[in-house]
């Protein structure tokens, strides 16, 4: 097993990341001390294949266990879900010492982190994510957040959780649209960050795209060390370090509102929004024509769309204004000026931005 540091001062927490390593995790929680009533947020399907599995873990060490059933569609990343999640939650929570459990991908994830946020301002809140996108991204930092109609992720707070615990043989259960889904933050570690793991992702395919262990762990373990990283130095996003974590996001976060978040899961849309950025450093004159093509290949190369179906540019730009990296009236996209050299660039013209989005329309 191995272990990575968020290190966040007295916040600090671990992300234990191994194959085989469930019934580790009840040594974890005993030595957090944060209750001994897991309320454990999740979906059907999980719940199936291995509720059992997790409450007799969780049970045999003493703590009781209550399952919130939550569909597993971006749709529960509402304020009304919230709602009602926090509700049943104060029902259970009547002479016990509850803390909650992220038990899925990065919908339960983020739900899960907003409700423990705002549940008497605030309780103890443990992630075990069961997709490759939760494993390398979304479950580590802190950032919870619901979605508004006019936007995602417009509603949230950083929350971190006390512990991430990554559990390889979950990833068993997805098929080859939820791989491809992880592999586009993946493929985004390595372009604003990790030139070696770029070209580990080139070479690398089959073992990865069939879910090797010795491939997964490693992919994994780099992507949480730059998430740690990057959130160890700038929680909250206020020295601009934790500002290139969004590269793709912007354009992929349009995307996904403008089609109503149906029809292209976040990883999808994500890859599509790193070809337009991608194409858009190459309008800018940050690379040339053949970087921009190998990431534009690489994206492809594990499954993931590099070309829209169905959606008009004038709804993903409508959307794009809504995004929430704008600075007052003033856009901010994060760019590439190679593998590993990310630069922020804000004020960019209209017409280039709209040039960027039909070259994957």
């Amino acid at each position: 097993m191995r272990k990575i540091k968020v290190n966040l001062g007295r916040r600090s927490y671990d992300i234990a990341i191994g194959k085989s390593i469930l019934d580790k995790l009840a040594g974890y929680l005993r030595k957090l001390d944060i209750g001994q009533d897991a309320y454990i947020i999740t979906n059907a399907l999980l719940k199936n294949k291995y509720g059992v599995g997790l409450s007799k873990v969780l049970e045999g060490a003493g703590f009781s266990c209550r399952f919130k059933i939550v569909p597993d569609s971006e749709k529960s990343k509402s304020l009304e879900s919230a709602g009602q999640v926090i509700k049943d939650l104060a029902k259970f929570d009547q002479r016990r010492k509850v803390f909650i459990i992220a038990f899925g991908g990065g919908v339960v994830g983020d739900l899960a982190g907003f409700v423990a946020s705002v549940y008497k301002r605030g309780v103890s809140y443990v992630q075990i994510p069961t997709t490759l996108l939760a494993q390398v991204d979304s479950a580590i930092g802190g950032k919870t957040a619901v979605d508004l109609d006019l936007g995602k992720n417009l509603v949230g707070a950083f929350y971190q959780p006390r512990l991430v615990f990554s559990e390889i043989d979950f990833l068993k259960s997805l098929d080859r649209r939820q791989v491809a889904s992880g592999m586009a933050e993946v493929i985004k570690y390595a372009i604003i960050k990790d030139s070696d793991l770029f070209r580990y992702l080139e070479n690398k395919h089959r073992d990865i795209s069939s879910l090797k262990p010795v491939a997964l762990e490693k992919i994994i373990g780099v992507c949480s060390g730059i998430k740690a990283a990057i959130a160890s130095r700038d929680e909250k996003e206020v020295l601009g370090l934790r500002t290139i974590l969004n590269f793709g996001h912007t354009f992929g976060h349009a995307i996904e509102s403008a089609c109503g978040y149906q029809g292209y899961n976040h990883g999808e849309a994500v890859g599509l929004g790193m070809v337009a950025a991608s194409d858009l450093s190459c309008r800018l004159g940050f690379i040339d024509k053949q970087l921009a093509l190998r990431i534009e290949s690489l994206i492809k190369l594990y499954g993931l769309p590099v070309k829209l179906k169905r959606i008009s540019t004038k709804k993903i730009i409508n959307a794009y204004y809504h995004d929430k990296k704008f600075v007052g009236k003033q856009n901010r996209l994060v760019l590439v000026r190679g593998i590993a050299q990310p630069v922020v660039v804000r004020g960019i013209a209209l017409d280039l931005i709209k040039e960027a989005i039909e070259k994957i329309a």
